[in-house]
């Protein structure tokens, strides 16, 4: 069966995802979303995130369901010297390799340099993922995001000024490293248009972190310092959650235009006048003062009817909701930000192409689901596949048994 579909902007690109967790199948899955075809390649025991439950859905966890749509699976064994030449077979015929295995990991399979593969195979464009790249201090060590967000600094500007610093409740660095491995992907690809050649592509968690932390990074480096600010902005204000009748509110203003429609609305245009807070940069040396006053002040506004009259003048802000109400409001519906694959509820595709649209086509698969499918596509005769079967390098779907709930 072909995964291809006509209209999509990467059809007939085809990609082999041999990662797992995070970063790696996050950014095969975007790829995938947009036409690519995908090819998971997963280990007998199957990605780590499909026990990363409760809850579970057919016995994996949505962690899992969240980032391996529009893929099939084949698992193979690349312990095995059988294993490696499916892999190798493979590699022949596909576009792209993303791949986050550890270099020690790679030599135990007999691949001392896993960037020998692009010079291996010429066309091949070999996005390779880790924490901290194989270079430097660091260089080869493992890398979570959480890890990384409090290694790199990230940490140290999230939560309450107060208290201690906050991990990002979102695995940020690791969904920006996927994004990062995409672009590094589409650029490798639309360079092979020209040069007929593949290339390595070294995206790594620590790095992205960094190249995310703006303005903090450009703070410090030019005389400033990195603050914890909390819900505050270290360089825009107001930019902050204020107290309002029926819940919080956002106020987000970007421009000293913004900040006078904003006091004329709340009934105090003096403020916008107020030599303390005439300029953003006024605003930014007296922030508490100003907070003080927009706090008292919007306490006896309604959060929705402030929220729409806020919008309507160019003001932007919004009222805080949780998840579950975010994914229940008609905006997500219209812009199919909520979708339903099968029998599983999924986000939508954030990237959205007029001529060219991404589209939700095949559920994320089970472990060796489409073992035999590929074989046979890539070359495999029947009895390549059989004694690849018997020697244990290769198995088909195993039958998944249901999780209970822990």
């Amino acid at each position: 069966m072909s995964c291809t579909i006509g209209k999509s902007a990467l059809n007939g690109v085809v990609v082999l995802d041999v990662s797992r967790v995070l970063a790696g199948p996050f950014a095969a899955q975007m790829l995938g979303d947009h036409g690519a075809d995908v090819i998971k390649l997963e280990s007998y025991d199957g990605d780590d995130t499909r026990g990363y439950g409760p809850p579970f859905v057919d016995g994996d966890a949505p962690y899992y369901v969240g980032l391996n749509r529009n893929k099939q699976d084949l698992a193979v064994d690349l312990s095995t010297p059988a294993g490696r030449e499916v892999l190798f077979k493979l590699l022949e015929q596909v576009d792209v390799l993303v791949e986050n295995f550890k270099l020690s990991t790679w030599r135990k399979w007999g691949i001392d340099d896993p960037a020998s593969l692009a010079r291996r195979f010429p066309r091949l464009i070999h996005c390779r993922i880790s924490g901290f790249g194989e270079t430097g201090e660091l260089g080869g060590l493992p890398g979570y995001d959480a890890a990384v967000q409090a290694l790199s600094g990230l940490m140290s500007i999230n939560g309450d000024p107060a208290l201690d610093p906050v991990r990002i409740g979102i695995p940020l660095v690791d969904t920006s490293t996927g994004m990062n491995a995409v672009i590094g992907v589409l650029l490798a690809l639309y360079e092979r248009e020209k040069s007929g050649l593949g290339q390595s592509i070294e995206v790594t968690l620590f790095d992205t972190a960094l190249g995310m932390l703006h303005p903090h990074t450009t703070n410090a480096l030019n005389g400033g310092r990195s603050a914890r600010t909390g819900n505050g902005h270290p360089n825009i204000v107001p930019y902050d959650l204020y107290p309002t009748r029926g819940g919080k509110l956002f106020v987000a203003v970007g421009n000293d235009r913004q900040f006078a429609r904003l006091c004329e609305a709340i009934g105090r245009p003096e403020l916008a006048t107020d030599a303390r807070f005439r300029r953003n940069s006024d605003r930014v040396v007296n922030r508490d003062a100003l907070r003080a006053a927009l706090s008292e002040l919007l306490a006896g506004f309604d959060s929705q009817q402030l929220f729409h009259q806020l919008m309507d003048l160019g003001v932007p802000c919004a009222p805080m909701l949780s998840v579950e109400q975010a994914l229940a409001m008609e905006h997500t519906a219209t812009r199919q930000m909520s979708a339903s694959l099968g029998q599983y509820r999924v986000t939508g595709i954030p990237i959205k192409l007029e001529r060219t649209p991404g589209a939700l086509r095949l559920p994320p698969p089970g472990i060796g689901e489409h073992s035999e499918e590929i074989m046979r596509r890539f070359g495999f005769g029947d009895a390549q596949i059989r004694a690849a079967q018997e020697t244990g390098a290769v198995r088909q779907a195993q039958v998944q048994q249901p999780r209970e709930p822990q």
